[in-house]
């Protein structure tokens, strides 16, 4: 038997998402008989769409829209001729083009351009750099006013990293999503059949399995599995999405574009299944997996007597097959942490499986992703990171756990120094205070050069009802302990919790001023909150002073998607007000701007007065 896995579009470009990688891992070494391939189909697209034959096939789609297009109109000659060394530049294979692109007159500028050529902080930042990076920002932008183009003239739906994301977020009803599948198709429609069809011409499996992460991989998902159905391939899918969104599904149109959805880890599901489609095992024996019934129904099969695949046996991910050459960096932001996510290219491991703390009230706690907790031991997490470097030439990690443990993390450190290893890598944690000044410093000289980690609201009652189990101080010391022993820290920020009010939010504010203030923090995000039905805010609304509403569109045809959910609070405030204030401070400070300025001068309407003390970060300290 053949297995395709299908990465669809879109996700990332600079590096492999690493679901695929995972099961073919797990498969190499746990069923050698299964002959397994993988590919991207989300670079696929990108490479097809961005090049000079696809700007042929796009311009006379655009001449509707030239009014709004005007840069483009005027040098479409021009993008037409640089686009394919650009992106040859951009995967690494032209580095000579950067002096033509620095002298400048190369690439045409469109909208995207404009901030750096108008602001002088973004254009000082932009000095700094060495001149390969300032010639990648140049292109990335480049890049960027495309796809602004293809959004405006040939697909409304489009994003570099996303792909139809509003059709499947949260969408109760099927019946949006379901249109927009059976309407005429787009361009990117045409293209991501021609690429789909040329995988499956070549690989000719006899079963793919295609892993949906986020909700703006779902519709290019469905068509690549429609498209595979129509030639008889039976159709898995699986991967973070479905485990979120999928749970409560009745509406059986979603199997007219696939034949089985898996729940959860897919490793023991993907086993069960591929016995079930060489006939060694029922439907009715299957594991935690939706499928049509006799009737046509939806039914969810879940035996009883199967388990999942101890953490410790899911195997090493291996990226064999993927064009790791052909994956494109892009320097969109010039903050040093934000160029993690879209620059490098990074092997992705595991150091644990769900969450060692498992008790954030936002956050999917009830889930088996968050709730079972499962660790490696450092020897084999070190082992499985120098096969990663042997088969790839890359030394670079990114671990994806939900929240590193500060002890594994320690440990993997103390192997890597004793083996002498030359490896960087960086990931999610908790502001844990057993992230002494001793253990950061030691995990700085193996090779960490960045973590994340989620502060959310900077405000002592919330972050008690958030349960998040740090408090301002205990991250101020933290954040500082990282960044003084030369690790960048990045901050997740939330606003619009239950009960949160404008007080506690400029309060937030202010907190995360005096962080940057005193460079505790390199870069950080907002977030608005999202109540969503997996998680103790969901299932206890009560608790948190709020209401869930029920959803505001219904389908006839039953449940598609549950995840976020809509709420009421009566004692919060319209967050929508704060939303652009905070996320613009927040810029300006990343960029060292206005970190001296009152907080309160950032909101167009008058707020209080922050009543958190000028120095209260500092005393923390």
């Amino acid at each position: 038997m053949k297995l395709l896995l299908l990465t669809p579009p879109m996700v990332q470009i600079n590096t492999p998402y690493p679901a695929t990688a995972y099961l073919k891992g797990f498969l190499r070494e746990r069923h050698p008989e299964v002959e397994v391939s993988q590919a991207d189909i989300g670079l696929e697209l990108f490479l097809k769409l961005f090049s000079a034959r696809g700007l042929e096939r796009m311009i006379p789609l655009l001449a509707p829209q030239m009014n709004k297009l005007k840069y483009f109109k005027k040098f479409q000659r021009e993008y037409s001729k640089v686009i394919d060394p650009t992106i040859a530049f951009l995967q690494g294979k032209n580095p000579s083009l950067a002096e033509k692109i620095l002298a400048g007159e190369y690439l045409p500028e469109g909208p995207r351009f404009h901030p750096l050529r108008t602001t002088g902080q973004l254009q000082d930042a932009f000095m700094e750099l060495p001149e390969q990076d300032q010639a990648k920002h140049l292109a990335s932008l480049f890049v960027d006013d495309l796809a602004d183009i293809v959004r405006t003239g040939i697909d409304e739906r489009f994003e570099l990293v996303r792909y139809g994301e509003r059709l499947a977020a949260s969408q109760y009803s099927f019946d949006s999503l379901y249109k927009h599948l059976t309407k005429s198709r787009t361009l990117l429609d045409e293209m991501l059949e021609e690429i789909t069809e040329k995988v499956l011409r070549e690989e000719k499996p006899d079963v793919i399995g295609i892993s949906v992460p986020f909700s703006g991989t779902v519709y290019g998902a469905l068509r690549i599995g429609s498209i595979a159905k129509e030639k008889k391939i039976p159709v898995l899918l699986g991967g973070g999405y479905v485990n979120t969104e999928l749970r409560e599904l009745t509406d059986a149109r979603l199997f007219e574009f696939v034949d089985f959805i898996s729940l959860d880890d897919g490793e023991r599901p993907l086993e069960c299944l591929l016995e079930h489609l060489q006939g060694t095992r029922p439907k009715e024996n299957l594991l935690r997996t939706f499928a049509l019934d006799a009737e046509k129904k939806v039914h969810f099969y879940s035996s009883d007597k199967e388990h999942d695949i101890p953490f410790k046996e899911s195997g090493t991910p291996t990226y064999l097959g993927l064009p790791m050459e052909k994956y494109v960096s892009m320097l969109e932001m010039l903050n040093p942490v934000n160029r993690l996510w879209s620059e490098a290219r990074w092997n992705k491991l595991t150091l644990a499986h769900g969450c060692y703390w498992r008790r954030c009230s936002f956050c999917d706690t009830s889930l088996d992703y968050i709730r079972r907790f499962e660790h490696e031991k450092a020897e084999r997490l070190v082992d499985k990171m120098i096969q990663l470097q042997k088969e790839t030439g890359i030394n670079s990690f990114h671990f994806v756990d939900e929240a590193a443990p500060p002890a594994t993390l320690s440990a993997m450190a103390d192997v890597i120094l004793e083996r002498n290893l030359s490896f960087h890598w960086f990931g999610n944690i908790r502001f844990d205070k057993n992230f002494t000044t001793e253990l950061t410093k030691k995990l700085a000289a193996a090779g960490c050069i960045a973590v994340t980690g989620g502060l959310e609201v900077a405000s002592p009652r919330i972050l008690e009802l958030i349960e998040k189990g740090v408090s301002i101080e205990q991250v101020a010391k933290v954040t500082k302990a990282f960044q003084e022993a030369g690790i960048f820290v990045h901050a997740y920020l939330m606003f619009g919790f239950p009960t949160q009010t404008l007080q506690e939010t400029v309060d937030s504010l202010e907190v995360v001023r005096q962080l940057f203030e005193e460079n505790c923090l390199s870069s950080a995000f907002w977030h608005r909150f999202a109540a969503t039905a997996h998680s103790p805010v969901g299932k206890n609304p009560a608790k948190y002073g709020i209401t869930i509403l029920p959803p505001k569109k219904v389908s006839s045809h039953g449940v598609f998607a549950v995840n976020d959910v809509l709420f009421e609070d009566k004692k919060g405030f319209n967050h929508d007000l704060v939303a652009e204030p905070l996320r613009t401070a927040l810029y300006n400070y990343m960029h060292g701007v206005g970190i001296e300025f009152d907080v309160r001068d950032w909101f167009p309407e008058r707020v209080p007065k922050p009543k958190i003390p000028a120095t209260f970060i500092h005393d923390s300290l």
